[in-house]
């Protein structure tokens, strides 16, 4: 098999070759840091952490709005100290309850031509156990 048998076959593999490149250039993570068990506390306040990693060059990261889901409950995360990408919130879990779902939300600004637009993710739903002492 020759060079030239391989030119029209290869012409229509390379767009299916470089979709692996393009995808990678926008891959965006949402990664939960929070431990899945914690045992029960007095506050019932339970402590859970989101670390976003983006290659996306267009997202504005001063716009980011991190909030916690739970139910139709949105809760504020705030910055974690000396870090740029990662942010921790509370979630008030009632007396009586062992376990709880919830997901992060974040709000965002991103570039585009003329003024910025808006977006959003939302993470893979979490789980929290709560274990009695």
């Amino acid at each position: 098999m020759g060079f030239a048998t391989l030119g029209p076959m290869f012409k229509k593999l390379v767009p299916l070759m470089s979709l692996p490149l393009l995808l990678a250039g926008c891959a965006t993570t949402l990664t939960n840091l929070a431990p899945e068990r914690q045992a029960r506390n007095a506050n019932n306040l339970y402590p859970v952490e989101v670390a976003l990693t983006s290659r996306q060059q267009t997202m504005r990261w001063e716009s980011i709005n991190p909030q916690i889901v739970v139910g139709t409950d949105f809760y504020p995360m705030r910055p974690t100290q000396l870090m740029t990408n990662r942010w921790e919130g509370l979630i008030p879990v009632p007396p009586g309850t062992s376990l709880i779902h919830y997901r992060y939300k974040l709000d965002y600004d991103y570039r585009a031509f003329g003024k910025p637009k808006q977006d959003s993710l939302m993470s893979a739903e979490q789980t929290l156990r709560i274990l009695d002492k």
